[in-house]
């Protein structure tokens, strides 16, 4: 039986494309990708139910500081209309898909990509050059034993990226290594392309399929707050993998001596900031409800005096009442900070 790792994002898509190899006898690993971006809700319990009723084994792969360190700030074919590096993106998961075929004895990897259906990732172009970045990844010698590097072994490819099917749209692409050596029947594949999603949804009505996602809005690069405050944050200071979480929850703000401050809006978002950060000091109401605060470890008095202020304006405090507060290991004394008048410093209004 032959073994096929399927990059796996939770979307529709890649769940068909990983049915059409089950029902071919292939066995397949569903691989998901935590990149830190993927959204703000924990996916684990919805992933488990989706390959489940696929009937695939899903193995979760946490890249989310190789991702920040060597692909977000850095990418050789630029970002698409947000802060979303997509041809990178996807290059770097097949990069540590191909790592986990050598570990898993896999012998392919299958995307659910659709070509026209995203204008920066799935357009033929783009395909190609995430073709070429994997090629490239192949050049390591640990590929030796599965490639043919002088063509020699015709039971081998001579190119790691001949090992990549899209199951969705292969019959408008070249066949690849896997379907002109017989382990994938191409005329059981598909060959559908753009945004529609008639064809998909039909299929998951056939299949009696409960759990899928809606295309799209998956990952939070593609966010406008989000790509706003990355590209602030990024040209304002050098950035540490923590700041992941202050760009993605809170209340974000410059203040007056152009500092940095992050404050919480519910409990969940508590609970997200509540985590150590090198750069960061944590603003805690000691004797009043309220939200957790950031600011920058390098922030002037005059604006940590100013957060902790509109921290306090957030919590259940009264105007004219003064208020024990902790910024870093600092306690002060303070009044609240008027509510609407703090909206001023939001960066995303």
């Amino acid at each position: 039986m032959k073994k096929a790792l399927a990059l796996f994002s939770g979307g529709l898509d890649s769940m068909i494309s990983m049915k059409l190899l089950k029902d071919q006898g292939i066995e397949v690993v569903a691989l998901h990708f935590n990149i830190g971006f993927g959204g703000n809700r924990d996916k684990l319990e919805y992933l488990k139910n989706a390959t489940a009723q696929v009937g695939v084994e899903l193995k979760i792969c946490d890249i989310a500081e190789q991702f920040f360190h060597q692909v977000l700030f850095k990418p050789k074919y630029g970002y698409g209309r947000f802060f979303n590096p997509c041809i990178d993106c996807h290059a770097n998961m097949f990069r540590h898909a191909f790592y986990q075929l050598l570990e898993l004895k896999a012998d392919f990897v299958i995307s659910g990509e659709v070509i026209g259906q995203r204008p920066k990732s799935q357009r033929r172009e783009a395909l190609d050059q995430v073709r070429k970045l994997v090629r490239n990844i192949g050049e390591d010698s640990l590929f030796d034993d599965i490639l043919s590097r002088d063509k020699s072994d015709q039971s081998k490819p001579q190119y790691l990226d001949e090992l990549v099917l899209r199951p969705m749209s292969a019959k408008l692409l070249e066949p690849t290594f896997p379907e002109k050596i017989g382990w994938v029947n191409r005329e059981k594949l598909l060959e559908i392309h753009g945004r529609g999603r008639t064809g998909q949804l039909s299929m998951c009505e056939a299949y009696g399929w409960k759990y899928y996602e809606k295309p799209g809005g998956g990952c939070l690069l593609t966010d406008l707050s989000v790509s706003l405050k990355l590209k602030d944050l990024s040209a304002h200071r050098q950035m540490v993998i923590e700041d992941n979480a202050i760009v993605k929850v809170g209340r974000y703000m410059v203040l007056e001596n152009n500092a940095r401050c992050v404050i919480a809006r519910n409990e969940e978002e508590n609970c997200k900031l509540d985590l150590p950060h090198p750069m960061m000091d944590k603003i805690m109401l000691l004797d009043c409800i309220g939200p957790i605060g950031l600011i920058e470890k390098t922030a002037s008095k005059e604006d940590k005096i100013l957060a902790a202020r509109i921290v306090l304006g957030y919590g259940k405090s009264q105007k004219n009442q003064k208020y024990h507060v902790r910024v870093g290991s600092e306690e002060m004394e303070l009044n609240p900070y008027d509510r609407e008048m703090a909206r001023k410093f939001l960066f995303f209004k």
